[in-house]
């Protein structure tokens, strides 16, 4: 059985990155993608991504909160980007 579709989490706050969302695990999503974003710098998205083997598209997807990372992602990104990405309280 397949699992309900969840919402992107750009749908969990009024105006994605900027505005905290009222969810918990929107509000992870939005800190990750602000902490991802601050990682990029000023590479390319395509170059962080290759350095992450990762597509770029993934990577703006994730920007975006059009999808939700995987733990694979995540350690990709992490790895590639060599910082930690995951928010802290």
């Amino acid at each position: 059985m397949a699992r309900p579709a969840r919402p992107h989490p750009r749908d969990l706050t009024q105006s994605w990155p900027d505005t905290p969302s009222t969810s918990a695990v929107g509000e992870v999503a939005r800190l990750f993608s602000l902490n991802l974003r601050a990682a990029i710098g000023e590479r390319s998205l395509r170059a962080a991504a290759t350095a992450c083997e990762l597509s770029h598209v993934t990577l703006a997807s994730i920007l975006d909160g059009r999808a939700w990372p995987d733990l694979e992602t995540i350690a990709k990104l992490e790895h590639g980007l060599q910082t930690r990405l995951w928010p802290t309280a």
